[in-house]
């Protein structure tokens, strides 16, 4: 079973879709000990950083997330999960979880697209480049495949922990991490077949993680 982590964030079912649509057991709870005995885990996410924070703390949420991660449980981060695994964001002026080692950045609104102003956030359909340094997350979907995005702030870990990157104004990194600990900064569970192609290939490494 994968735990979808329950806390108070939106966007959760679409996740839980995406799961049932790929026959992958799952559940969205904040219960610590069903996330204990998950396979893996998955934090998704859209709206703000420094609510999310503040209810990770307040239940407990936030050390039983880095507990699991140290003891090698597979983990995946969508979109504001992929903010919030860093260490920190100017959203809100907030303090993450620190399971990468990094910060976020505002697209600066003086960033151009083909010589015009980007709109801010970021929304829309962009592609992802440099996949090949996560195998195990994009085995089977091609370089430059295209994944759904939606976000104002953006991920930058330290160079070891990038592992894909975007144009939008500039290049940003969209897919951080390591082996078996990723985040990805857009919406695969809206992202077609590409986006489920990436959620089933996580469940496998857990499945074979196990």
């Amino acid at each position: 079973m994968i735990a979808i982590v329950d806390y108070e964030a939106g966007n959760l079912t679409s996740v839980k879709r995406a799961l049932d649509y790929l026959d992958i057991p799952n559940r969205i709870t904040a219960e610590a000990e069903t996330i204990r005995q998950a396979k893996g885990i998955i934090f998704p996410g859209v709206g703000a950083a420094g609510q999310a924070m503040r209810t990770l703390r307040r239940t407990g949420l936030d050390d039983l997330l880095r507990e699991r991660v140290e003891r090698g449980v597979p983990f995946l981060g969508l979109c504001l999960g992929s903010q919030i695994v860093l260490e920190s964001t100017p959203e809100n002026d907030t303090r993450g979880l620190g399971l990468i080692p990094g910060h976020c950045q505002r697209f600066h609104p003086d960033f151009t697209e083909a010589g015009l102003p980007i709109n801010i956030p970021h929304m829309g359909w962009n592609a992802v480049n440099e996949t090949d340094r996560a195998p195990s997350l994009f085995a089977g979907i091609e370089e430059g495949a295209e994944f759904y995005f939606v976000h104002a702030y953006y991920p930058v870990p330290e160079a070891p922990y990038r592992l894909g990157s975007t144009e939008y104004g500039t290049s940003f990194c969209s897919v951080l991490g390591r082996e078996g600990l990723w985040a990805v900064q857009f919406h695969p569970e809206k992202s077609g077949r590409p986006g489920l192609t990436l959620l089933d290939n996580f469940n496998t490494y857990c499945r074979e993680a196990r």
